[in-house]
């Protein structure tokens, strides 16, 4: 826990605040940095450490790349918010405009790259289609087993351990009370809104809540009396020792993903690769995700196991009782070592020049996932005051600074940067 942020006798928690936020990841930080920029009186509660779970466990793409079509304006606003931010800080968080390319292995692949190009034309992106010749001469090689490719050269990366904190501390150099080892245990009501966060240390009165808790959102709305169709899959994922720089671009395949790291290794991994342990709300929302079951189904292991009635399952607190999330400060999932093992020797066939590389690292992480795979921003209708900014579904680092400001904007009722329509909460009950 890093002490500046640590919650102490010496460092209590303020009686009052313009907005809370809850949960310090990457959409928490920007929420609460946005609010400080703007001088609104605003803290920020996290159970465990700054980017503890998934916000410092992703790849660390930055991409307009591929992004469903309903995601690319706030993806477009986010970009410009990373090199901003990035201009801001001290720290080299490794932001890096090397572009993104998805490599295709057959014609079916280059087409369905084609066929997203043709539909994000309106967006004017300097995406362009790649054929056989300009992979082999993006990736340095002559024999290569792509046919074809997609490239975004004004897509960046950055280090996601590295971005998320250094972005804490701008924060709180704005002016925002940041509380590691804080967790929210619940809302009051008082005249029909919301009037105050119960933290484990406290509470706090407020006028409005941002939560953006990641796979927590569900459980904490769930104790509300709110569902939300949010399920958490397990993701895992590897950093190798140095090897030769293969492109600065980051590099998607079937088999396997790369970026380069500052430290002149790898972050690789596989896209879709998952394993989803079965909890009581996969029965309730069993419905509203099959699609994404069936789609993902060769990619996704099923488990049903101990986390049936873990922190994730069906659990109902008061405000004065240990929660869950004082129980599990930090999810930190063992890795799949199988599924990484593949991963790696995929990346090796593929690109000669890691012919020798070792792992360095391995982790998993808890994802956000919604049925549409694309987030929810946007206020709780029964709520008043609180805006929810969850759901991230997995690719959610890049999108993050954008969720981060929209939710601000939400929350003090300013002017929004995009239509928060195709974010609203209500999406998935039918009701406009």
């Amino acid at each position: 826990m890093t002490p500046a942020f640590a919650h102490s006798p010496e460092r209590p928690l303020p009686k009052r605040a313009g907005v809370v936020v809850i949960g310090g990841g990457v959409a928490g930080v920007a929420s609460a940095l946005t609010l400080a920029e703007w001088g609104v009186p605003v803290v920020l509660c996290e159970k465990g450490r700054i980017a503890g779970e998934q916000s410092s466990r992703n790849w660390g793409w930055i991409r307009k790349q591929g992004r469903d079509l309903r995601e690319l304006p706030l993806m477009i606003e986010s970009q410009q918010f990373w090199h901003r931010i990035d201009a801001q800080l001290e720290t080299d968080i490794g932001l890096r405009a090397g572009g993104s390319t998805y490599l295709a292995e057959s014609e079916a692949e280059l087409a369905r790259h084609a066929a997203w190009l043709e539909e994000a034309k309106d967006f004017q992106l300097d995406t362009r289609l790649l054929n056989r010749g300009d992979v082999n001469a993006l990736l340095g090689q002559s024999d290569s087993r792509f046919v074809g490719g997609l490239h975004t050269p004004s897509d960046i990366y950055a280090e996601p351990a590295l971005a998320v904190p250094a972005m804490a501390r701008l924060a709180a150099a704005a002016g925002a009370e940041i509380f590691e080892g804080t967790a929210v245990r619940t809302l009051e009501t008082a005249a029909g809104r919301i009037a105050a966060v119960v933290t484990e240390h406290g509470a706090i009165a407020c006028e409005a809540v941002v939560l953006a808790g990641g796979v927590w959102s569900r459980p904490f709305l769930e104790n509300l009396g709110l569902a939300l169709p949010q399920l958490a899959v397990q993701s895992s994922a590897q950093r190798t020792t140095p090897a030769p720089l293969i492109s600065d671009s980051t590099l998607g395949a079937s088999g396997a993903a790369l970026r380069r790291r500052l430290d002149g290794g790898y972050t690789v991994a596989r896209a879709g690769a998952a394993r989803f342990d079965i909890v009581p709300a996969a029965f309730t929302h069993f419905r509203a995700f099959t699609p994404i079951l069936k789609a993902r189904l060769r990619m996704l292991k099923l488990r049903l196991g101990r986390s049936y009635f873990g922190p994730l399952g069906r659990h109902r607190w008061q405000g004065d009782q240990v929660t869950p999330f004082e129980a599990v400060r930090v999810f930190d999932p063992a890795p799949d070592h199988r599924l990484l093992d593949d991963v790696l020797q995929a990346a090796k066939s593929l690109y000669p020049q890691l012919a020798e590389v070792k792992v360095a690292e391995r982790w998993g992480g808890m994802i956000d996932v919604m049925p549409d795979e694309i987030p929810v921003i946007g206020p709780a209708p029964s709520l008043p005051g609180l805006v929810i900014a969850t759901g991230l579904s997995g690719h959610g680092f890049g999108l993050g600074p954008g969720v981060g400001h929209l939710a601000a904007q939400l929350a003090v009722g300013r002017p929004t940067l995009v239509d928060p329509a195709p974010f609203r909460y209500d999406r998935f009950t039918g009701t406009a």
